[in-house]
C-alpha cells in the first residue's frame, strides 16, 4: 500500500471515529507514514515547525496520544530515551542501533506463529508480542572503524 493510500485510510479512520482533521493532525500523520524513522515527538515538532510556526510540542504529543488511542500509532519505549512513534502497518519487528538509537523495521513471518505457540504451551490468552534485535547500524560501524 502506498503512503498516499495509507494516509487516506488513516484519515478515513479519524473521520469514522469523529475526530476532526486539522491541518496539523494531517501533517503529523503524513510525517509518521512517510518518515520511516520512528520519530520522537520532538523530531516531529522540529520537522513541522517551519510549516506550522504556531504549533507547540504539546500539540504534537496530544495528537500522538489521539492516534495511539484509536490504534493508528504505536508508542515504542526503549529504556530511558524518549518514546518513539511508529505508524501501525503490518506486524513487524525492530532492529535498534545501540550507538545512535536508529530503529529499522523488518518483517519475519515465521514469528507470526509465536503467539499461538505461547498460548498453547502456557494456557495464556495471548494478546500480542514484541521483539527487538539490538546491534550496531552500518553508519555507526563505519564511523567506529574511522575512530580506531
Amino acid at each position: 500500500m502506498s503512503a498516499n493510500e495509507q494516509l487516506k485510510e488513516a484519515l478515513d479512520m479519524l473521520k469514522k471515529t469523529g475526530i476532526r482533521i486539522t491541518p496539523q493532525r494531517h501533517a503529523i500523520l503524513e510525517y509518521l507514514i512517510t518518515s520511516m524513522s520512528h520519530p520522537t515527538a520532538d523530531e516531529i515538532y522540529k520537522a513541522l515547525e517551519g510549516k506550522f510556526p504556531n504549533m507547540s510540542v504539546a500539540t504534537v504529543y496530544n495528537n500522538l496520544r489521539v492516534f495511539k488511542e484509536i490504534g493508528l500509532v504505536k508508542e515504542l519505549t526503549y529504556g530511558d530515551s524518549s518514546s518513539r512513534f511508529d505508524f501501525v502497518t503490518s506486524n513487524h519487528y525492530h532492529v535498534i542501533c545501540e550507538e545512535c538509537g536508529k530503529i529499522v523495521d523488518f518483517h519475519y513471518p515465521a514469528l507470526d506463529e509465536v503467539e499461538q505457540l505461547a498460548a498453547h504451551v502456557t494456557g495464556f490468552k495471548v494478546d500480542h508480542h514484541r521483539m527487538e534485535v539490538y546491534g550496531i547500524c552500518p553508519d555507526c560501524q563505519k564511523s567506529s572503524v574511522r575512530a580506531h
